[in-house]
């Protein structure tokens, strides 16, 4: 367990990052490319989700990258146990799994995030920006897996009647909800309503606390689950 990487803030409190993975050098590859950024700290390292949890906890990191497969504990059981004791903290799935159900299932434990191991390192600071100001960043072979499954869902829920209450979205909001179930991020989102990026963001701050949710793909499944929302 690795407690630190060297601060470089640079206008403003660094973004930190605890990085997660049972491969030592896939964690130095990736502290290495995050080292580089001087709006990005390495604040702590573990090797599997049951350490994960333990170091979350006492350091509250912004963001975290886990793995899926790990031993003592998964990374989709490790981001329960952090989304429960920080909730602030965004959790990117970084991975080699490209299976629906691990997809599904950390999208559910309140991942925002999910990248196949493929992406580029140079890609993964941008990633760590995205998320932690509020984006949802999904491989985008991922996000069209995990629109077919909000598909299956909504059809399997069709049956089963409405948990009450269930909080009420304005249109506006439900529009935003729509666009974001089919992968839009804020800026496209931003155009085809003709509004502003930072509309969008309040947007879905909004839904996001009226809904007690932490990430738009946890709205999305919510108002999937609740017949709220309809995937076709």
């Amino acid at each position: 367990m690795t407690d630190s990487v060297d601060a470089r803030p640079a206008g403003g409190e660094p973004i930190r990052v605890m990085i997660v993975d049972d491969h030592e050098l896939i964690r130095r590859s990736l502290a290495l490319a995050l080292a580089a950024e001087p709006d990005i700290e390495v604040v702590g390292e573990a090797s599997d989700g049951q350490e994960a949890v333990e170091l979350a906890d006492r350091l509250m990191p912004d963001v975290a990258l886990m793995d899926v497969r790990m031993p003592r504990q998964d990374g989709i059981e490790a981001t329960k146990g952090i989304k429960a004791s920080v909730p602030s903290t965004r959790i990117i799935m970084l991975t080699v799994s490209d299976e629906e159900e691990d997809l599904f299932e950390a999208i559910k434990a309140g991942a925002t995030g999910y990248l196949l191991k493929d992406v580029q390192i140079n890609d993964v600071p941008a990633a760590v920006r995205g998320v932690h100001e509020g984006q949802s960043l999904i491989n985008p072979a991922m996000a069209a897996k995990l629109i077919s499954e909000f598909a299956n869902m909504s059809r399997k829920e069709s049956e089963r009647p409405p948990q009450l209450p269930v909080p009420r979205l304005t249109e506006r909001e439900m529009e935003v909800l729509r666009l974001v179930a089919k992968g839009m991020n804020n800026r496209e989102i931003a155009k085809q309503l003709f509004i502003s990026e930072n509309t969008v963001k309040n947007h879905v701050r909004n839904i996001l606390d009226k809904l007690q949710l932490h990430s738009r793909m946890e709205a999305v499944v919510y108002a999937v689950r609740e017949r709220m929302l309809e995937i076709t």
